[in-house]
């Protein structure tokens, strides 16, 4: 199976951090044959540096900058799937990037399953020296309606393991005319 290409040549996969858009794009990829990028990444690799040290160098605002360049350069690519981070969706710029080069599909969980996910990550500079469970509760209730509006396919992960994640997006997909059967 493959994307329909007269349909749309791109997937997106969006969603709140932790939900784990990385692990089910690469194999959601793979299914698809298509090539799998992880946005924030890509962001690291061009500034040479983690997006923590970005955070702490150049604040928020700085790496959103980033990010908005990457996201723009991302979307203009054919037969890729991008993983982006969770805080995309914030900027009108990407939505209108994500939403009119490809096929989004919003990767939604609860509070207590992303609360559980993130605990102990340290990688996360939003979540540093924070209250976790306030600060996530507020990403959701901004990020939300910005990840409903610029989906095209909504998944909700849950506990299902990565490969039931991927067959419910790829029969939604199915369902929706975007990926054609192969020969």
């Amino acid at each position: 199976m493959r994307l329909n290409k007269k349909v749309c040549s791109s997937l997106f996969l969006v969603g709140p951090m932790g939900v784990g858009k990385t692990t089910v794009g690469k194999q959601l990829a793979w299914e698809l044959s298509l090539k799998f990028i992880d946005s924030d990444e890509e962001i690291e690799a061009l500034a040479g540096a983690d997006i923590s040290w970005i955070f702490d160098v150049e604040g928020e605002a700085g790496f959103r900058d980033r990010e908005c360049k990457v996201i723009e350069e991302l979307t203009q690519l054919s037969d890729v799937l991008i993983s982006t981070g969770g805080g995309c969706v914030l900027s009108k710029e990407n939505r209108q990037h994500l939403k009119s080069c490809g096929v989004v599909v919003f990767l939604d969980t609860s509070l207590e399953i992303q609360q559980t996910r993130t605990k102990k990550d340290r990688k996360r500079p939003l979540l540093r020296n924070v209250d976790h469970a306030k600060v996530l509760k507020e990403m959701k209730r901004i990020r939300d309606p910005l990840y409903k509006d610029v989906s095209h396919i909504k998944v909700f992960v849950g506990e299902s393991g990565s490969k039931r994640v991927v067959s419910s997006i790829i029969d939604k997909l199915n369902d929706q005319g975007f990926i054609e059967k192969s020969e």
